[in-house]
């Protein structure tokens, strides 16, 4: 049996996709912690990488539900589906909590200034989650696609 390159395909382009925007953000959200330029340009390019993100998980858990159901549904996609699920719990975090107080401080005029430290560890809290999150998902998903693959 082999694996149905639409669904490796939608899997990883969600990967490419949501990771990229991942990491584009979070490093700017890095530089950004005491940064008032960084922090100006996280809060302006957060409201592009935040669509991408979410286009990315969306691609990611469509393509790895029905891979993985071609597969039976390996023991391992169970703790995939469970990080996606942390993945989108703190993306709805960032994006119904996080997000709308960076817009704020925007139309405010206050977008150059570092943001407070209760909004800094929350976003180093995300960024952490994020980066664990989108990173052993890689890793599980390109080891199960690999014994798929060569393993048979």
């Amino acid at each position: 049996m082999s694996l149905p390159a639409l669904y490796v395909f939608t899997t990883l382009t969600g990967y490419i996709i949501g990771l990229g925007g991942v990491t584009v953000v979070n490093l700017l959200g890095f530089l950004g912690r005491k940064n008032s330029y960084w922090t100006e340009i996280a809060i302006r390019s957060h409201k592009v990488m935040n669509v991408l993100i979410w286009i990315g998980i969306s691609l990611k858990v469509l393509g790895e539900y029905f891979l993985y159901q071609s597969l039976g549904f390996p023991s391992i996609s169970v703790l995939l589906f469970m990080i996606s699920g942390f993945l989108i719990a703190n993306g709805c975090i960032l994006s119904f909590y996080v997000s709308p107080r960076l817009v704020e401080r925007e139309k405010e005029g206050r977008a150059a200034e570092v943001l407070p430290k209760k909004l800094r560890n929350l976003i180093t809290v995300s960024f952490v989650v994020s980066f664990i999150g989108w990173w052993s998902s890689v890793l599980i998903s390109s080891w199960l696609i690999y014994l798929k693959i060569f393993e048979g």
